[in-house]
Protein backbone atom coordinates (compact mmCIF):
# COMPACT_ATOMS: atom_id res chain seq x y z
CA UNK A 1 0.00 0.00 0.00
CA UNK A 2 2.88 2.39 0.78
CA UNK A 3 4.34 1.74 -2.68
CA UNK A 4 0.99 2.65 -4.25
CA UNK A 5 0.81 5.92 -2.29
CA UNK A 6 4.41 6.81 -3.18
CA UNK A 7 3.97 6.03 -6.88
CA UNK A 8 0.74 8.01 -7.04
CA UNK A 9 2.33 11.02 -5.33
CA UNK A 10 5.30 11.01 -7.72
CA UNK A 11 3.05 10.65 -10.79
CA UNK A 12 0.79 13.45 -9.57
CA UNK A 13 3.74 15.78 -8.91
CA UNK A 14 5.18 15.12 -12.39
CA UNK A 15 1.80 15.68 -14.01
CA UNK A 16 1.21 18.96 -12.19
CA UNK A 17 4.72 20.20 -12.96
CA UNK A 18 4.40 19.39 -16.65
CA UNK A 19 1.02 21.05 -17.08
CA UNK A 20 1.05 23.99 -14.67
CA UNK A 21 2.40 26.42 -17.27
CA UNK A 22 -0.37 25.62 -19.75
CA UNK A 23 -3.20 24.80 -17.37
CA UNK A 24 -5.86 26.91 -15.76
CA UNK A 25 -5.82 26.48 -11.99
CA UNK A 26 -8.74 27.23 -9.66
CA UNK A 27 -8.78 26.75 -5.90
CA UNK A 28 -11.93 26.21 -3.90
CA UNK A 29 -13.76 24.54 -1.03
CA UNK A 30 -15.73 21.30 -1.24
CA UNK A 31 -18.20 19.72 1.15
CA UNK A 32 -20.96 17.18 1.04
CA UNK A 33 -22.77 14.13 2.37
CA UNK A 34 -22.06 10.43 2.03
CA UNK A 35 -24.19 7.36 2.70
CA UNK A 36 -22.01 4.43 3.73
CA UNK A 37 -22.80 0.88 2.65
CA UNK A 38 -20.85 -1.46 4.93
CA UNK A 39 -20.56 -5.03 3.65
CA UNK A 40 -19.40 -7.69 6.13
CA UNK A 41 -17.97 -11.04 5.03
CA UNK A 42 -20.37 -13.03 7.22
CA UNK A 43 -24.09 -13.84 7.26
CA UNK A 44 -23.93 -13.54 11.06
CA UNK A 45 -23.39 -9.78 10.91
CA UNK A 46 -25.94 -7.32 9.62
CA UNK A 47 -25.14 -3.68 8.85
CA UNK A 48 -27.32 -0.68 8.02
CA UNK A 49 -26.47 2.44 6.05
CA UNK A 50 -25.76 5.67 7.91
CA UNK A 51 -25.12 9.22 6.71
CA UNK A 52 -21.84 11.09 7.12
CA UNK A 53 -20.10 14.16 5.75
CA UNK A 54 -16.84 15.47 4.26
CA UNK A 55 -15.28 18.91 3.80
CA UNK A 56 -11.98 20.44 2.75
CA UNK A 57 -9.98 22.41 0.16
CA UNK A 58 -9.96 21.46 -3.51
CA UNK A 59 -8.09 22.48 -6.66
CA UNK A 60 -9.10 22.17 -10.30
CA UNK A 61 -6.63 21.95 -13.20
CA UNK A 62 -7.90 22.59 -16.72
CA UNK A 63 -5.57 20.93 -19.22
CA UNK A 64 -4.75 22.26 -22.70
CA UNK A 65 -6.74 19.42 -24.28
CA UNK A 66 -10.34 20.48 -24.84
CA UNK A 67 -12.68 19.21 -22.13
CA UNK A 68 -10.05 17.46 -20.02
CA UNK A 69 -8.98 18.37 -16.52
CA UNK A 70 -7.93 17.08 -13.11
CA UNK A 71 -9.50 17.64 -9.70
CA UNK A 72 -7.67 17.02 -6.42
CA UNK A 73 -8.90 17.54 -2.86
CA UNK A 74 -7.88 16.98 0.76
CA UNK A 75 -11.06 16.13 2.65
CA UNK A 76 -11.88 15.38 6.25
CA UNK A 77 -14.32 12.48 5.86
CA UNK A 78 -16.54 10.96 8.55
CA UNK A 79 -18.58 7.82 7.88
CA UNK A 80 -20.83 5.65 10.00
CA UNK A 81 -22.47 2.23 9.77
CA UNK A 82 -24.72 0.40 12.23
CA UNK A 83 -23.75 -3.16 13.09
CA UNK A 84 -25.83 -5.92 14.69
CA UNK A 85 -25.59 -9.71 15.09
CA UNK A 86 -28.35 -11.58 13.27
CA UNK A 87 -28.37 -15.33 13.99
CA UNK A 88 -30.82 -17.89 15.34
CA UNK A 89 -30.67 -19.02 18.97
CA UNK A 90 -28.34 -16.13 19.92
CA UNK A 91 -25.20 -18.10 19.09
CA UNK A 92 -23.23 -14.86 19.05
CA UNK A 93 -24.17 -11.59 20.68
CA UNK A 94 -23.59 -7.86 20.73
CA UNK A 95 -25.18 -6.07 23.71
CA UNK A 96 -27.01 -3.65 21.38
CA UNK A 97 -26.71 -2.37 17.86
CA UNK A 98 -23.36 -0.63 17.55
CA UNK A 99 -22.37 2.35 15.42
CA UNK A 100 -19.04 1.99 13.64
CA UNK A 101 -17.44 5.35 12.88
CA UNK A 102 -14.49 6.07 10.61
CA UNK A 103 -12.66 9.39 10.40
CA UNK A 104 -10.14 9.92 7.62
CA UNK A 105 -8.25 12.42 5.53
CA UNK A 106 -9.14 11.43 1.98
CA UNK A 107 -7.27 12.61 -1.11
CA UNK A 108 -9.32 11.99 -4.26
CA UNK A 109 -7.59 12.65 -7.60
CA UNK A 110 -10.07 12.57 -10.47
CA UNK A 111 -9.64 12.95 -14.20
CA UNK A 112 -12.68 14.75 -15.61
CA UNK A 113 -14.19 15.37 -19.01
CA UNK A 114 -16.51 18.37 -19.42
CA UNK A 115 -19.09 19.08 -22.11
CA UNK A 116 -20.03 22.74 -22.44
CA UNK A 117 -23.64 23.92 -22.43
CA UNK A 118 -22.88 27.44 -23.53
CA UNK A 119 -21.15 29.99 -21.30
CA UNK A 120 -23.47 29.37 -18.34
CA UNK A 121 -22.90 25.69 -17.48
CA UNK A 122 -21.24 22.42 -18.41
CA UNK A 123 -21.75 18.74 -17.67
CA UNK A 124 -18.81 16.72 -16.39
CA UNK A 125 -17.89 13.06 -15.92
CA UNK A 126 -15.01 11.94 -13.73
CA UNK A 127 -13.17 8.96 -12.30
CA UNK A 128 -9.99 8.36 -10.36
CA UNK A 129 -8.25 6.94 -7.29
CA UNK A 130 -8.67 8.06 -3.71
CA UNK A 131 -6.07 7.66 -0.97
CA UNK A 132 -7.38 7.63 2.60
CA UNK A 133 -5.56 7.89 5.92
CA UNK A 134 -7.66 7.08 8.96
CA UNK A 135 -7.32 9.39 11.96
CA UNK A 136 -8.64 9.32 15.50
CA UNK A 137 -9.46 6.14 17.39
CA UNK A 138 -9.05 3.12 15.11
CA UNK A 139 -10.40 0.54 17.60
CA UNK A 140 -13.89 0.36 19.10
CA UNK A 141 -14.93 -1.90 21.96
CA UNK A 142 -18.32 -3.32 21.00
CA UNK A 143 -18.83 -5.05 24.35
CA UNK A 144 -19.29 -8.74 25.17
CA UNK A 145 -15.78 -9.56 23.99
CA UNK A 146 -16.29 -7.98 20.57
CA UNK A 147 -14.13 -5.37 18.85
CA UNK A 148 -13.88 -3.32 15.62
CA UNK A 149 -10.35 -2.71 14.29
CA UNK A 150 -9.92 -0.10 11.56
CA UNK A 151 -7.08 -0.18 9.04
CA UNK A 152 -4.65 2.75 9.05
CA UNK A 153 -5.10 3.48 5.34
CA UNK A 154 -7.60 2.81 2.56
CA UNK A 155 -7.37 2.84 -1.23
CA UNK A 156 -10.59 3.38 -3.18
CA UNK A 157 -11.90 4.50 -6.58
CA UNK A 158 -14.42 7.23 -7.45
CA UNK A 159 -16.80 7.22 -10.43
CA UNK A 160 -19.28 10.06 -10.89
CA UNK A 161 -20.85 12.93 -12.80
CA UNK A 162 -22.08 16.46 -12.20
CA UNK A 163 -22.32 19.95 -13.60
CA UNK A 164 -20.73 23.38 -13.17
CA UNK A 165 -22.72 26.63 -13.13
CA UNK A 166 -21.23 30.07 -13.87
CA UNK A 167 -17.69 28.60 -13.71
CA UNK A 168 -17.66 28.73 -9.91
CA UNK A 169 -20.33 26.42 -8.47
CA UNK A 170 -20.01 22.67 -9.01
CA UNK A 171 -22.45 19.94 -7.95
CA UNK A 172 -21.42 16.29 -8.28
CA UNK A 173 -22.56 12.80 -7.31
CA UNK A 174 -20.30 9.78 -7.22
CA UNK A 175 -19.86 6.26 -5.91
CA UNK A 176 -16.76 5.58 -3.82
CA UNK A 177 -15.64 1.94 -4.12
CA UNK A 178 -13.33 0.56 -1.42
CA UNK A 179 -10.51 -1.61 -2.76
CA UNK A 180 -9.75 -4.03 0.05
CA UNK A 181 -11.11 -4.22 3.58
CA UNK A 182 -11.77 -1.17 5.72
CA UNK A 183 -11.42 -3.04 9.01
CA UNK A 184 -12.09 -6.24 10.95
CA UNK A 185 -14.89 -7.14 13.34
CA UNK A 186 -14.22 -9.71 16.07
CA UNK A 187 -17.33 -11.19 17.71
CA UNK A 188 -17.11 -13.25 20.90
CA UNK A 189 -18.97 -14.24 24.10
CA UNK A 190 -21.42 -16.79 22.69
CA UNK A 191 -24.52 -17.40 24.77
CA UNK A 192 -25.53 -20.82 26.04
CA UNK A 193 -23.86 -23.53 28.08
CA UNK A 194 -21.28 -24.36 25.44
CA UNK A 195 -18.77 -21.57 24.80
CA UNK A 196 -17.78 -20.87 21.21
CA UNK A 197 -14.54 -19.29 20.05
CA UNK A 198 -14.65 -15.70 18.83
CA UNK A 199 -14.63 -15.19 15.06
CA UNK A 200 -13.20 -12.38 12.97
CA UNK A 201 -14.68 -11.04 9.73
CA UNK A 202 -13.63 -8.18 7.49
CA UNK A 203 -15.77 -5.17 6.57
CA UNK A 204 -15.69 -2.99 3.48
CA UNK A 205 -17.21 0.52 3.41
CA UNK A 206 -18.43 1.85 0.06
CA UNK A 207 -20.33 5.14 -0.12
CA UNK A 208 -22.62 7.23 -2.30
CA UNK A 209 -21.49 10.86 -2.14
CA UNK A 210 -23.06 14.19 -3.09
CA UNK A 211 -20.69 17.19 -3.13
CA UNK A 212 -20.97 20.92 -3.60
CA UNK A 213 -17.81 22.87 -4.46
CA UNK A 214 -17.14 26.56 -4.94
CA UNK A 215 -14.10 27.63 -6.96
CA UNK A 216 -12.71 31.15 -6.56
Amino acid sequence: MKKIFTSAAIALAMLFTANTANAGINFGVKGGLNVTSMSISSKVLDSNNRAGFFIGPTVKFTLPLVGLGIDASALYDQREAELAVDVDENQYVLPTKQTLKTQAINIPINVRYSIGLGSVANVLFFAGPQFGFHVGNKNKDLGAGSEWKLKSSQFSVNVGAGFTVLKHLQLTANYNIACGKTGDVTIGNALGSVASAPFEKSGRANAWQIALAYYF
